[in-house]
């Protein structure tokens, strides 16, 4: 399989990546199915991937949860090596193209004070929402290269949009 092909699979050809780089051959070895299941149970756990009820939550956390990926995705790259080399090429772009764009805009609010205003939270957790939709595509991604069995859509809570 193509990397195009596996990107494309769990809705992430949006990424921009080197065409010649998705032209090559998609082939995870042991410490990318390492790597992969590591921040997958990570991106499961984390409100990440799961639905925030407008009534429950703090934006200021949610977002610290968020931007915790960063060090947890380096910590996983040196953990597992340079072997890992097929969890870097998808980790790496969905860090710097999905994830910072969204940390990046809401760090810079928070700071002023964006979470004290009620229109901004709102604001937030659509954002979050969307963002999440994204993370689940990802995560779906990261169980097919973990080579097991995707719980991305075990729990199915009301209110909740997919």
């Amino acid at each position: 399989m193509k990397r195009r092909d596996f990107f494309e699979q769990w809705g992430l050809s949006s990424l921009k990546i080197n065409l010649g780089f998705l032209e090559g051959e998609f082939s995870p070895n042991d410490p990318d199915r390492a790597a992969a299941w590591d921040l997958y149970v990570e991106l499961l756990t984390r409100i990440t991937t799961q639905y925030l009820p407008p009534e429950d939550g703090d934006e200021a956390t949610a977002l610290q949860s968020v931007h915790a990926l960063f060090p947890l995705t380096r910590d996983i790259l040196r953990q597992h090596g340079s072997g890992c080399g097929e969890f870097a090429k998808l980790a790496i772009p969905v860090l710097n193209q999905i994830i910072r764009p969204f940390t990046a805009k809401w760090h810079r609010l928070s700071l002023n004070n964006a979470f004290e205003q009620p229109k901004r939270c709102q604001q937030f957790r659509k954002e979050l929402a969307a963002l999440q939709i994204s993370l689940r595509c990802y995560t779906q991604a990261l169980a097919a290269m973990a080579d097991v069995e995707d719980l991305t859509e075990l729990e199915t809570v009301k209110g909740e949009q997919a």
